[in-house]
Protein backbone atom coordinates (compact mmCIF):
# COMPACT_ATOMS: atom_id res chain seq x y z
CA UNK A 1 0.00 0.00 0.00
CA UNK A 2 1.46 3.36 -1.06
CA UNK A 3 2.07 5.77 1.82
CA UNK A 4 0.66 9.25 1.40
CA UNK A 5 3.04 12.19 1.68
CA UNK A 6 1.75 13.19 5.10
CA UNK A 7 2.19 9.65 6.41
CA UNK A 8 5.72 9.38 5.04
CA UNK A 9 6.81 12.66 6.60
CA UNK A 10 5.11 11.88 9.90
CA UNK A 11 6.69 8.44 10.22
CA UNK A 12 10.10 9.79 9.23
CA UNK A 13 9.88 12.52 11.85
CA UNK A 14 9.04 9.88 14.44
CA UNK A 15 12.11 7.91 13.40
CA UNK A 16 10.11 4.88 12.24
CA UNK A 17 11.91 4.59 8.91
CA UNK A 18 15.40 3.24 8.47
CA UNK A 19 17.94 5.07 6.38
CA UNK A 20 16.71 5.60 2.82
CA UNK A 21 19.01 7.18 0.28
CA UNK A 22 17.15 9.41 -2.13
CA UNK A 23 18.41 9.64 -5.68
CA UNK A 24 18.97 13.34 -6.39
CA UNK A 25 18.06 14.80 -9.74
CA UNK A 26 21.12 14.77 -11.98
CA UNK A 27 22.76 18.14 -12.58
CA UNK A 28 22.97 17.12 -16.21
CA UNK A 29 19.16 17.14 -16.35
CA UNK A 30 18.58 20.40 -14.46
CA UNK A 31 21.84 22.11 -13.42
CA UNK A 32 20.37 25.53 -12.69
CA UNK A 33 19.09 27.19 -9.50
CA UNK A 34 20.58 24.63 -7.13
CA UNK A 35 22.19 26.97 -4.64
CA UNK A 36 24.14 25.86 -1.61
CA UNK A 37 24.96 27.58 1.66
CA UNK A 38 28.18 28.83 0.02
CA UNK A 39 26.35 30.78 -2.69
CA UNK A 40 25.17 34.39 -2.63
CA UNK A 41 22.44 36.35 -4.39
CA UNK A 42 22.85 39.72 -6.09
CA UNK A 43 20.48 42.24 -7.65
CA UNK A 44 20.95 44.90 -10.32
CA UNK A 45 18.14 47.46 -10.55
CA UNK A 46 18.27 49.65 -13.66
CA UNK A 47 15.79 52.54 -13.59
CA UNK A 48 15.66 54.60 -16.75
CA UNK A 49 14.61 58.11 -17.67
CA UNK A 50 11.08 59.27 -16.88
CA UNK A 51 8.74 61.11 -19.22
CA UNK A 52 7.26 63.38 -16.53
CA UNK A 53 7.89 64.40 -12.89
CA UNK A 54 5.05 62.26 -11.50
CA UNK A 55 6.34 59.24 -13.38
CA UNK A 56 9.86 59.95 -12.09
CA UNK A 57 8.50 59.89 -8.54
CA UNK A 58 6.79 56.56 -9.22
CA UNK A 59 9.98 55.05 -10.64
CA UNK A 60 11.95 56.24 -7.60
CA UNK A 61 9.36 54.78 -5.25
CA UNK A 62 9.42 51.43 -7.01
CA UNK A 63 13.23 51.39 -6.97
CA UNK A 64 13.50 52.26 -3.30
CA UNK A 65 10.75 49.84 -2.24
CA UNK A 66 12.23 47.00 -4.28
CA UNK A 67 15.64 47.50 -2.69
CA UNK A 68 14.29 47.61 0.86
CA UNK A 69 12.11 44.56 0.21
CA UNK A 70 15.07 42.52 -1.05
CA UNK A 71 17.05 43.47 2.06
CA UNK A 72 14.36 43.15 4.72
CA UNK A 73 12.20 40.31 3.38
CA UNK A 74 14.66 38.31 1.27
CA UNK A 75 17.92 38.60 3.17
CA UNK A 76 20.03 40.41 0.57
CA UNK A 77 23.15 42.15 1.79
CA UNK A 78 22.86 45.82 0.80
CA UNK A 79 26.36 45.66 -0.71
CA UNK A 80 25.09 43.06 -3.19
CA UNK A 81 22.37 45.33 -4.61
CA UNK A 82 23.37 47.85 -7.26
CA UNK A 83 21.04 50.61 -8.42
CA UNK A 84 21.52 52.60 -11.62
CA UNK A 85 19.03 55.47 -11.59
CA UNK A 86 18.13 58.09 -14.17
CA UNK A 87 21.10 60.43 -14.79
CA UNK A 88 22.74 59.55 -11.47
CA UNK A 89 22.21 63.06 -10.10
CA UNK A 90 18.50 63.85 -10.33
CA UNK A 91 17.66 61.08 -7.86
CA UNK A 92 15.81 62.81 -5.02
CA UNK A 93 16.72 61.36 -1.62
CA UNK A 94 18.15 58.14 -3.07
CA UNK A 95 21.70 59.39 -3.66
CA UNK A 96 23.13 57.29 -0.80
CA UNK A 97 21.96 53.99 -2.32
CA UNK A 98 22.73 54.37 -6.03
CA UNK A 99 25.84 53.17 -7.84
CA UNK A 100 25.52 55.36 -10.92
CA UNK A 101 23.29 56.46 -13.76
CA UNK A 102 21.30 54.37 -16.23
CA UNK A 103 23.49 55.47 -19.12
CA UNK A 104 24.76 52.59 -21.23
CA UNK A 105 28.38 53.18 -20.21
CA UNK A 106 27.47 53.06 -16.52
CA UNK A 107 25.47 49.88 -17.04
CA UNK A 108 28.44 48.27 -18.78
CA UNK A 109 30.74 49.37 -15.98
CA UNK A 110 28.54 47.99 -13.21
CA UNK A 111 27.93 44.71 -15.02
CA UNK A 112 31.71 44.33 -15.32
CA UNK A 113 32.07 44.94 -11.58
CA UNK A 114 29.39 42.34 -10.86
CA UNK A 115 31.10 39.87 -13.18
CA UNK A 116 34.13 40.04 -10.88
CA UNK A 117 32.04 39.56 -7.73
CA UNK A 118 29.33 37.06 -8.67
CA UNK A 119 30.87 33.61 -8.34
CA UNK A 120 29.99 30.33 -9.98
CA UNK A 121 26.64 29.10 -8.67
CA UNK A 122 25.61 32.54 -7.38
CA UNK A 123 22.37 34.14 -8.56
CA UNK A 124 21.90 37.54 -10.19
CA UNK A 125 18.47 39.14 -10.61
CA UNK A 126 18.18 42.06 -13.03
CA UNK A 127 15.22 44.43 -12.73
CA UNK A 128 14.46 46.96 -15.50
CA UNK A 129 12.16 49.81 -14.46
CA UNK A 130 11.15 52.58 -16.84
CA UNK A 131 9.89 53.15 -20.36
CA UNK A 132 10.45 50.95 -23.39
CA UNK A 133 9.88 51.61 -27.06
CA UNK A 134 10.43 50.25 -30.53
CA UNK A 135 9.30 47.79 -33.14
CA UNK A 136 10.41 44.31 -34.14
CA UNK A 137 14.20 44.11 -34.09
CA UNK A 138 14.60 47.63 -32.74
CA UNK A 139 13.22 47.49 -29.20
CA UNK A 140 14.92 49.76 -26.69
CA UNK A 141 15.09 50.61 -23.00
CA UNK A 142 14.73 54.38 -22.55
CA UNK A 143 17.66 55.42 -20.42
CA UNK A 144 19.55 58.70 -20.19
CA UNK A 145 21.57 59.28 -23.35
CA UNK A 146 21.41 56.80 -26.25
CA UNK A 147 18.75 54.18 -25.54
CA UNK A 148 19.96 50.66 -24.81
CA UNK A 149 18.88 47.80 -27.09
CA UNK A 150 18.14 44.26 -25.98
CA UNK A 151 21.13 43.05 -27.98
CA UNK A 152 23.42 45.42 -26.07
CA UNK A 153 22.22 44.18 -22.68
CA UNK A 154 22.41 40.57 -23.89
CA UNK A 155 26.03 41.13 -24.82
CA UNK A 156 26.79 42.61 -21.39
CA UNK A 157 25.13 39.71 -19.58
CA UNK A 158 26.87 37.07 -21.71
CA UNK A 159 29.72 36.93 -19.17
CA UNK A 160 27.41 35.19 -16.66
CA UNK A 161 27.70 31.64 -17.95
CA UNK A 162 28.22 29.86 -14.62
CA UNK A 163 25.66 31.85 -12.63
CA UNK A 164 21.87 31.69 -12.34
CA UNK A 165 20.21 34.64 -14.03
CA UNK A 166 16.71 36.10 -13.57
CA UNK A 167 15.53 39.10 -15.58
CA UNK A 168 12.39 41.17 -14.97
CA UNK A 169 11.68 43.74 -17.67
CA UNK A 170 8.77 45.81 -16.37
CA UNK A 171 8.78 48.50 -19.07
CA UNK A 172 6.27 49.31 -21.78
CA UNK A 173 6.79 47.60 -25.17
CA UNK A 174 9.23 45.29 -23.40
CA UNK A 175 8.68 42.06 -25.31
CA UNK A 176 11.08 42.33 -28.26
CA UNK A 177 13.79 43.74 -25.99
CA UNK A 178 13.32 40.92 -23.50
CA UNK A 179 13.31 38.21 -26.14
CA UNK A 180 16.93 39.11 -26.91
CA UNK A 181 17.82 38.03 -23.35
CA UNK A 182 16.41 34.49 -23.48
CA UNK A 183 18.92 31.66 -23.08
CA UNK A 184 18.74 28.14 -21.62
CA UNK A 185 19.06 28.29 -17.85
CA UNK A 186 17.66 31.82 -17.56
CA UNK A 187 14.25 32.89 -16.30
CA UNK A 188 13.08 35.95 -18.23
CA UNK A 189 9.92 37.96 -17.58
CA UNK A 190 8.40 40.66 -19.79
CA UNK A 191 5.58 42.94 -18.65
CA UNK A 192 4.19 42.97 -22.19
CA UNK A 193 3.87 40.46 -25.03
CA UNK A 194 4.21 42.76 -28.04
CA UNK A 195 5.62 46.09 -29.16
CA UNK A 196 2.02 47.32 -29.54
CA UNK A 197 1.58 47.24 -25.75
CA UNK A 198 3.30 50.59 -25.38
CA UNK A 199 1.39 52.16 -22.49
CA UNK A 200 3.05 52.28 -19.07
CA UNK A 201 2.38 48.90 -17.45
CA UNK A 202 1.01 48.27 -13.96
CA UNK A 203 3.08 45.10 -13.72
CA UNK A 204 5.99 46.57 -11.72
CA UNK A 205 3.67 47.83 -9.00
CA UNK A 206 2.07 44.42 -8.51
CA UNK A 207 5.39 42.62 -8.84
CA UNK A 208 6.80 44.58 -5.93
CA UNK A 209 3.56 44.17 -3.96
CA UNK A 210 3.81 40.41 -4.46
CA UNK A 211 7.38 40.40 -3.18
CA UNK A 212 6.62 42.53 -0.11
CA UNK A 213 6.02 40.40 2.95
CA UNK A 214 6.15 37.26 0.75
CA UNK A 215 2.59 38.00 -0.36
CA UNK A 216 3.09 35.89 -3.50
CA UNK A 217 4.19 32.81 -1.52
CA UNK A 218 1.21 30.81 -2.76
CA UNK A 219 2.43 27.38 -1.59
CA UNK A 220 3.33 28.79 1.85
CA UNK A 221 6.84 27.32 1.97
CA UNK A 222 8.30 30.59 3.25
CA UNK A 223 9.89 31.52 -0.07
CA UNK A 224 8.80 33.22 -3.28
CA UNK A 225 9.69 31.76 -6.67
CA UNK A 226 9.73 33.67 -9.93
CA UNK A 227 6.73 31.61 -11.05
CA UNK A 228 4.75 32.56 -7.95
CA UNK A 229 5.44 36.28 -8.16
CA UNK A 230 4.82 36.27 -11.92
CA UNK A 231 1.44 34.59 -11.47
CA UNK A 232 0.56 36.92 -8.61
CA UNK A 233 1.43 40.11 -10.52
CA UNK A 234 -0.11 39.08 -13.86
CA UNK A 235 -3.33 38.00 -12.12
CA UNK A 236 -3.57 41.30 -10.23
CA UNK A 237 -3.01 43.26 -13.45
CA UNK A 238 -5.80 41.32 -15.18
CA UNK A 239 -8.08 41.88 -12.17
CA UNK A 240 -7.43 45.63 -12.30
CA UNK A 241 -8.40 45.93 -15.96
CA UNK A 242 -11.50 43.80 -15.39
CA UNK A 243 -12.57 45.91 -12.41
CA UNK A 244 -12.08 49.07 -14.46
CA UNK A 245 -14.09 47.63 -17.32
CA UNK A 246 -11.20 48.28 -19.68
CA UNK A 247 -9.47 46.24 -22.37
CA UNK A 248 -6.07 45.12 -21.05
CA UNK A 249 -3.19 46.95 -22.72
CA UNK A 250 -0.54 44.75 -21.13
CA UNK A 251 -0.08 40.99 -20.88
CA UNK A 252 2.94 39.72 -18.99
CA UNK A 253 4.80 36.68 -20.34
CA UNK A 254 7.60 34.39 -19.13
CA UNK A 255 10.26 32.27 -20.82
CA UNK A 256 12.49 29.79 -18.98
CA UNK A 257 13.40 27.37 -21.76
CA UNK A 258 15.60 29.74 -23.74
CA UNK A 259 13.60 29.38 -26.95
CA UNK A 260 12.26 32.95 -26.91
CA UNK A 261 8.69 31.64 -27.09
CA UNK A 262 7.12 33.18 -24.00
CA UNK A 263 4.03 31.91 -22.16
CA UNK A 264 1.21 33.96 -20.68
CA UNK A 265 0.24 31.18 -18.28
CA UNK A 266 3.42 29.27 -17.40
CA UNK A 267 3.11 26.21 -15.19
CA UNK A 268 3.22 22.44 -14.94
CA UNK A 269 1.24 21.77 -18.11
CA UNK A 270 2.96 24.47 -20.17
CA UNK A 271 6.25 24.71 -22.04
CA UNK A 272 7.45 27.41 -19.63
CA UNK A 273 7.36 27.59 -15.87
CA UNK A 274 9.26 24.51 -14.68
CA UNK A 275 12.54 26.36 -14.15
CA UNK A 276 10.77 29.45 -12.80
CA UNK A 277 9.18 27.23 -10.14
CA UNK A 278 12.59 26.42 -8.61
CA UNK A 279 14.09 29.89 -9.13
CA UNK A 280 13.67 31.61 -5.77
CA UNK A 281 14.40 35.22 -4.89
CA UNK A 282 15.15 34.43 -1.22
CA UNK A 283 18.65 34.19 0.20
CA UNK A 284 19.17 30.98 2.19
CA UNK A 285 18.85 32.17 5.79
CA UNK A 286 17.60 30.41 8.92
CA UNK A 287 14.97 32.00 11.12
CA UNK A 288 16.39 34.56 13.53
CA UNK A 289 16.00 32.22 16.51
CA UNK A 290 18.48 29.71 15.05
CA UNK A 291 21.98 30.30 16.41
CA UNK A 292 23.62 27.04 15.39
CA UNK A 293 26.37 27.43 12.75
CA UNK A 294 24.90 24.34 11.04
CA UNK A 295 21.47 25.90 10.55
CA UNK A 296 22.21 27.47 7.16
CA UNK A 297 23.80 24.30 5.79
CA UNK A 298 20.89 22.10 6.90
CA UNK A 299 18.36 24.61 5.54
CA UNK A 300 20.25 24.55 2.25
CA UNK A 301 19.90 20.76 2.14
CA UNK A 302 16.18 21.03 2.85
CA UNK A 303 15.69 23.48 0.01
CA UNK A 304 17.73 21.28 -2.33
CA UNK A 305 15.47 18.33 -1.53
CA UNK A 306 12.36 20.46 -2.12
CA UNK A 307 13.86 21.40 -5.49
CA UNK A 308 14.40 17.73 -6.36
CA UNK A 309 10.80 16.94 -5.42
CA UNK A 310 9.46 19.69 -7.71
CA UNK A 311 11.63 18.48 -10.58
CA UNK A 312 10.68 14.84 -10.06
CA UNK A 313 6.98 15.72 -9.99
CA UNK A 314 7.32 17.64 -13.25
CA UNK A 315 9.16 14.70 -14.85
CA UNK A 316 6.70 12.04 -13.68
CA UNK A 317 5.84 11.01 -17.24
CA UNK A 318 9.47 9.93 -17.73
CA UNK A 319 9.30 7.21 -15.06
CA UNK A 320 7.57 3.91 -14.58
CA UNK A 321 4.87 4.13 -11.93
CA UNK A 322 6.72 2.21 -9.19
CA UNK A 323 10.03 3.91 -9.93
CA UNK A 324 8.44 7.34 -9.64
CA UNK A 325 6.77 6.60 -6.31
CA UNK A 326 9.90 4.96 -4.89
CA UNK A 327 11.98 8.01 -5.79
CA UNK A 328 9.38 10.39 -4.38
CA UNK A 329 9.06 8.40 -1.17
CA UNK A 330 12.83 8.42 -0.65
CA UNK A 331 12.99 12.20 -1.23
CA UNK A 332 10.14 12.85 1.19
CA UNK A 333 11.79 10.72 3.87
CA UNK A 334 15.09 12.56 3.45
CA UNK A 335 13.20 15.86 3.58
CA UNK A 336 11.47 14.86 6.81
CA UNK A 337 14.75 13.76 8.41
CA UNK A 338 16.52 17.00 7.44
CA UNK A 339 13.56 19.07 8.64
CA UNK A 340 13.61 17.25 11.98
CA UNK A 341 17.34 17.97 12.34
CA UNK A 342 16.81 21.65 11.47
CA UNK A 343 13.98 22.03 13.97
CA UNK A 344 16.13 20.46 16.70
CA UNK A 345 19.01 22.90 16.18
CA UNK A 346 19.34 25.72 18.71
Amino acid sequence: MRLCRFCVITLACLGLFGTVQAQPVSDNEMPWFNQTAANNKYALIITGAAAAPDIRDRFRRWTSTLRSTLIEDYGYDSSRIRILLDDGENVGNLSSIISGSSRVDDIKRQVSVLAEQVNEGDQLSVFLIGHGSGTFGEAKFNNVGPDMTGAELADMLSVFTAQDLIIFNTTSASFEFTRELSLPGRVVVSATRSAAERYDPLFADYLIAGLQGHTADLDRNGRVSVLEVFNYASTRVADWYREQGRLATENAVLDDTGDGLFSREPGQQQADGLLAEIAYLDVIRPVAEKTSPRAREVLSQIQSLERDIFILRNQKANYLEDDYWNRLEALLIDLAVQTREYNALP
